[in-house]
């Protein structure tokens, strides 16, 4: 969006629009395409990895602590105010238990009275990082982006990190200060295959921060370098590789969060002896490579594509409404969609074609020539107006959005998808 001292109206750049779009529902299906939206994930047990939300109507700061499952905040606490907490390991969902007072589960009621196995922190009531601070922060005017920590999976700022942030896209995992002295080993092993420490000058005066070379090689320039000597280390291992790396007698500042490169769970050592050391800190999950958040990603997604090649609805909103009419209904209604979103996608490709925006007045000015048309067309009129005539009370930019949406996948999919 543009405007110039807020006196020209907002512009929306199609591409942009577009591109958010993308992103956004990229963001949706990380975090939703590997959890069930229909059943109680209760029955699983603890799942390994799930999206969460803590309901702040039912179990308000102040009481315990209670985390329901994907399914659940769509069908027991539809309306109520949600806290997302993204994806965390090991839990059971807690809707309707003992925590819910007198509340019933809708998709699941037979439940314990508590999930003894569960793990709670600040997060349930809508607080997160050092600071104990809601996200997004009203009181917040400093743009920061929020990181999790794979141990506590709490999230944290990145100026709260104890460290400068690390660009490269490369880096898939953090672990925060507090975490890394809770299991005082990881220190070990971030001396030979972490992201080197990086340090900061006068975060607080705004001042750029500046990027340390450790033992000569950049963070970038690292991710090659600790594979190679990742293989050269696996290969030469013959006892414990814990051991082996204390003995060597390197080491880093035993300060800030760390950040580790992809894959570096594999170079953890497995022997008996580290395996008993992980259970006993409780982090034997590092050594599971179906614990990452990858993992529960590419699992939406294939979850995705497998309910796209076999026809599936999925969570359409427009399949869901169709449901709901009868056959003849159905088809008149499919006809008119069909028709505009064709006129649509041709429209808004002459934008897109020479790099023009879109402006709200440009998408008003479509609708209105398609009910002109529409009305004239008595029969299949009435059904197209209850679809989309509401569609132009929404804001400008929601409109615009809306509009959009649906021919996104059009313009920008490749024919094979």
């Amino acid at each position: 969006m543009a405007a110039n001292d807020g006196e020209e109206e907002a512009t929306v750049s199609l591409v942009d629009v577009l591109e958010e779009d993308e992103e956004l529902e990229n963001e949706a299906s990380a975090v939703l395409g590997g959890s069930d939206s229909e059943k109680c994930s209760y029955p699983e047990g603890y799942v390994k990895r799930q999206a969460l939300y803590a309901c702040n109507t039912c179990t308000p700061k102040g009481g315990e602590p209670a985390g329901i499952c994907l399914a659940c905040s769509y069908k027991c606490h539809e309306g109520h105010d949600l806290f997302e907490l993204y994806t965390k390991r090991n839990f059971r969902c807690d809707c309707g238990n003992d925590k819910f007072g007198e509340m019933e589960c809708k998709l699941f009621a037979d439940k314990e009275k508590v999930n003894s196995g569960n793990k709670y922190s600040h997060n349930f009531f809508g607080l997160y990082c050092t600071c104990d601070r809601p996200y997004p922060d009203p009181e917040d005017e400093v743009p920061d982006e929020m990181i999790q920590c794979i141990v506590c999976e709490d999230w944290f700022h990145g100026r709260h990190l104890g460290c400068v942030v690390p660009d490269c896209v490369e880096l898939q995992e953090m672990i925060c200060e507090s975490c890394m002295n809770k299991t005082p080993f990881l220190w070990n092993y971030a001396a030979h295959i972490a992201v080197p420490a990086i340090t900061k000058v006068s975060p607080c005066k705004g001042e750029e921060d500046v990027k340390v070379e450790v033992n000569g090689t950049s963070a970038c320039k690292r991710k090659h370098q600790e594979e190679t000597e990742g293989s050269s280390e696996e290969g030469s291992c013959s006892g414990c590789r814990l051991r082996e790396m204390k003995s060597s007698g390197k080491s880093r500042t035993l300060q800030g969060a760390v950040f580790w490169p992809s894959a570096w769970r594999t170079k953890l050592c497995t022997c008996t002896d580290c395996k008993v050391l992980y259970a006993d800190v409780g982090v034997s999950f590092l050594t599971d490579e179906m614990d990452t958040v990858l993992a529960y990603e590419n699992k939406g997604k294939s979850t995705e594509q497998a309910e796209q090649a076999g026809g599936a609805e999925g969570r359409d909103p427009l399949m869901s409404a169709l449901n709901n009419l009868n056959r003849v209904q159905q088809l008149e209604i499919i006809h008119e969609y069909n028709d505009m979103k064709t006129e649509l996608k041709d429209y808004l490709q002459r934008f897109a074609a020479e790099g023009k925006v879109v402006t709200p007045e440009d998408i008003r000015q479509f609708f209105e020539q398609q009910q002109s048309r529409k009305r004239r067309r008595a029969n299949a009129g009435q059904y197209f107006c209850i679809m989309f005539t509401g569609m132009s009370y929404l804001p400008d930019v929601a409109l615009l959005e809306c509009t959009t949406a649906r021919v996104h996948e059009e313009i920008h999919t490749p024919p094979e998808r």
